[in-house]
C-alpha cells in the first residue's frame, strides 16, 4: 500500500520520503550495478545518505529556498542530493551530464546557486572552467573521487568528506534537519527544471511541493504501482519524465529504483533487472522494435515462420482488447499459445517479460509501434504533458486505450483546446512560473490556463491527440497545413532511420533530412559487402541511399500527395545534444538543424 493512502496531511516529498524510509526500512530501495553485481541499497541507508547530506549543507549556511545545482548521470548519490537538498530547504536545480560548459554556467549564474553537486572528474573540469564568473558559488561537491585523488583546491570536497560533515552536523544539532523538513509548505518550491531550450536560453521552471502532490494524486489510476514495483533509471534525472518516476514517484509507492549502467547497457540491463514499470522514450521504444524486426530477418524460414505466425495472432488478439471485444474461443486459444512458443520466450529475451506498466512519454510514438508491442503483450500506455504542468496532464486508462492519442484527462485537471488549436491545461499542477521571468509566465499562464505550444484535439470518446508542436506546423505553398510529426513518426517506423525532419514551409513539395539508424544500417552494409569506414562513408553511400529511398516510398505510399516526401538528403553525422541538435529526451530540435544544414536544405529545392 502507497504511504500516499496512509498519510494523505503529508504536503512535501522530503517529509513523505522520510516517512516512507521509517516504514520500509530494510526492503530494498536503491540498486546500482558495480563490478559486475548488482549492490542493493535499503531504505535505511537511502534515508542515511539523504539526511547527512541535508545536515552536511545545513552546516554549509543553505538557507530555505536556495538553489542548488546536481550534475551528473543516474546513481544513488544523484538522488542522495536532491532529497537530501529537499530536506534542507533547498531547491535542486538538476544540469543535464551532457551539458556544455558554457551551458552549466548559464544555470548556476542564473539560478544563484552557492553550492553545485558534480559526478565526477568530467563535470568538475566543467565547473572548474567557468567558476571564475560565477561570484557566488562557494563550494563544489565531487561524488566519484575516481582520478582525483591527488586533487586539492579549497572549493572542492568529495561526497565522502561531506556525508562525514553531515554527520558530525547532526550529531551538534539533532533536530535541524527535521525542524526544517516541517517547516515546508505545498506553496514553496522543490524543484527547479531548466527545460531544454529549443527557442533560446534554458527556462528554470518552479515546481512546487503542491505542484507535485497533485502529479501523484493525478498518477494514482493509470499508474498504480506499488511498493514490490521496480524500474530501470536511465533517462536524465534532470528531466522531469525521469525524476518523476526514479524519485516522486518511487518515493511515494515505495517501489525499487534500478540504476543503469549507461544508456548504451540499457539493453543488457533490462534483461538482469527485468523491471516491472517501465517508462521510455519513443526513440528506445523504436530501437527495441528495430533490433526485433531485423534480427527476425536474420533468423532461419522456420523461426521466421513461426514469429510472424505468432505476432499475427498477438496483434489479432490485442484488437479485440483495444476494441474493448469479447475474445472468441478459438482465438484465445490460438493466443494462449502463441504466448507461450513465441511471444513470452521474445519478451524474456528483451527483459520485458515481468512488465506489467509500459509507458511512453515526452514525445509522440507510431501508432505502428504500439501495436506491434501490444501484439508481443507489451501493453505501451501513452502519457502528455510538459514540464510547466509537472509532467503529467493525459493518459491511457488501463482497459481504456485508443491508440493514434495520448489519453484522457488525469484525475483533477482540465483540458481545452483554444480556438487556435492550442491545447490549454488548468489544474493544481501547473508550475508557479519561470524563474527571473514574470513576463513570459504571464504569457503563459493566461487567466489560469497553461498555454502548453500544443496543437490537438479531442475525439468523439473525449481522448486528446496531438497535431504537432504548434510553431513546427507550417503551411505549403498551396495553402496546405502541414504537421510534420506525423510524417517524420511514419518514417522512423523504418528499423533504418534513426531520425527525420520534414520540410516545407511555403515550398511547393516537402523534402527530409534523414538520419540512419547506424547499428542497423552497418548490419545490413555489411551482409551486402558493401565497404565503409565512417558514419558519413555508411551514410552517403549510394547503396544505402538506395535502401532508403525505398523506405520513403514506402511512407509516401501511405500518405496524402501534399504530405509526400518528394526530396530527401542523408545527414553525413549522428545527432547529439553537446551539438544543440537533439534535447535529452532524444527529440529533434528543429530550428538548430535546419539552420546547421541550411545548404543541404537548399540543395534539396534546386531546380
Amino acid at each position: 500500500m502507497s504511504l500516499l493512502q496512509v498519510d494523505r496531511s503529508a504536503e512535501t516529498i522530503a517529509a513523505i520520503f522520510l516517512r516512507q524510509a521509517s516504514r520500509l526500512r530494510t526492503r530494498v530501495a536503491l540498486r546500482r550495478k558495480e563490478f559486475g553485481i548488482w549492490r542493493r541499497i535499503t531504505w535505511d541507508d537511502y534515508a542515511l545518505n539523504v539526511r547527512w547530506v541535508g545536515h552536511a549543507l545545513l552546516g554549509l549556511g543553505l538557507q530555505k529556498g536556495e538553489r542548488v545545482g546536481v550534475i551528473g548521470e543516474n546513481r544513488p548519490e544523484w538522488l542522495y542530493s536532491d532529497l537530501g537538498i529537499q530536506c534542507a530547504g533547498g531547491i535542486t536545480t538538476g544540469i543535464y551530464a551532457t551539458s556544455s560548459p558554457e551551458q552549466v554556467h548559464y544555470i548556476l549564474d542564473h539560478s544563484e546557486a552557492r553550492v553545485v553537486v558534480v559526478e565526477g572528474e568530467e563535470q568538475l573540469d566543467k565547473l572548474l572552467e567557468v567558476r571564475g564568473r560565477l561570484p557566488r558559488l562557494e563550494r563544489i561537491i565531487v561524488m566519484d573521487p575516481e582520478g582525483l585523488h591527488a586533487f586539492s583546491d579549497p572549493m572542492v570536497m568529495m561526497f565522502g568528506e561531506f556525508l562525514t560533515a553531515g554527520r558530525r552536523h547532526e550529531e551538534e544539532h539533532p533536530g535541524a534537519l527535521d525542524d526544517r523538513v516541517a517547516g515546508l509548505t505545498a506553496d514553496d518550491v522543490g524543484l527547479l527544471i531548466y527545460t531544454s531550450g529549443t527557442t533560446g536560453p534554458p527556462k528554470g521552471a518552479m515546481l512546487t511541493y503542491g505542484n507535485i502532490r497533485s502529479e501523484v494524486e493525478a498518477s494514482l489510476l493509470p499508474i498504480p504501482a506499488t511498493e514490490h514495483d521496480e524500474v530501470l533509471s536511465y533517462l536524465p534525472l534532470a528531466h522531469i519524465a525521469e525524476r518523476s518516476f526514479s524519485m516522486i514517484l518511487a518515493v511515494h509507492h515505495g517501489y525499487t529504483v534500478n540504476f543503469a549502467e549507461s544508456l548504451e547497457a540499457v539493453p543488457e540491463n533490462l534483461r538482469e533487472v527485468r523491471p516491472t514499470i517501465l517508462f521510455s522514450v519513443p526513440r528506445i521504444w523504436e530501437k527495441l522494435y528495430s533490433g526485433i524486426a531485423l534480427g527476425m530477418k536474420d533468423a532461419d524460414w522456420l523461426k521466421r515462420v513461426v514469429f510472424s505466425l505468432g505476432l499475427s495472432i498477438g496483434k489479432k488478439y490485442a484488437a479485440r482488447r483495444l476494441a474493448r471485444k469479447s475474445v472468441p474461443v478459438g482465438l484465445g486459444l490460438a493466443y494462449a499459445m502463441a504466448r507461450v512458443a513465441v511471444l513470452m520466450p521474445l519478451r524474456h529475451r528483451l527483459g520485458l517479460d515481468r512488465v506489467r506498466i509500459a509507458l511512453s512519454a515526452a514525445a509522440p510514438i507510431s501508432p505502428d509501434v504500439l501495436r506491434f508491442f501490444w501484439g508481443i503483450g507489451v501493453e505501451i500506455r501513452e502519457i502528455y504533458g510538459q514540464t510547466e504542468g509537472t509532467a503529467m496532464t493525459t493518459a491511457h486508462f488501463v482497459g481504456d486505450v485508443q491508440l493514434g492519442t495520448v489519453g484522457k484527462p488525469m484525475k483533477g485537471i482540465e483540458v481545452r483546446i483554444a480556438p487556435d488549436g492550442e491545447i490549454l491545461v488548468r489544474s493544481a499542477g501547473v508550475f508557479k512560473g519561470y524563474f527571473k521571468e514574470a513576463d513570459l509566465t504571464a504569457r503563459t499562464i493566461v487567466d489560469g490556463w497553461l498555454h502548453t505550444g500544443d496543437v490537438g484535439e479531442f475525439d468523439a470518446d473525449g481522448n486528446l491527440k496531438i497535431t504537432d508542436r504548434k510553431k513546427d506546423i507550417f503551411i505549403n505553398a498551396y495553402g496546405k497545413n502541414i504537421a510534420p510529426q506525423y510524417i517524420e513518426n511514419k518514417l522512423k517506423f523504418s528499423p533504418y532511420v534513426n531520425d527525420a525532419v520534414v520540410i516545407g514551409d511555403g515550398k511547393k513539395y516537402l523534402t527530409a533530412l534523414i538520419v540512419i539508424d547506424e547499428d542497423n544500417v552497418a548490419k545490413w552494409a555489411q551482409d551486402h559487402r558493401i565497404p565503409f569506414t565512417t558514419f558519413t562513408d555508411l551514410s552517403q553511400s549510394p547503396e544505402v541511399r538506395k535502401l532508403i529511398s525505398a523506405e520513403v516510398e514506402a511512407v509516401n505510399r501511405t500518405l496524402s500527395s501534399p504530405e509526400q516526401v518528394k526530396k530527401f538528403a542523408m545527414l553525413p553525422k549522428r545527432l547529439y545534444q553537446e551539438d544543440g541538435e537533439v534535447t535529452p529526451t532524444m527529440k529533434v530540435k528543429r530550428k538548430a538543424i535546419m539552420e546547421k544544414f541550411g545548404d543541404v536544405i537548399a540543395e534539396l529545392y534546386k531546380s
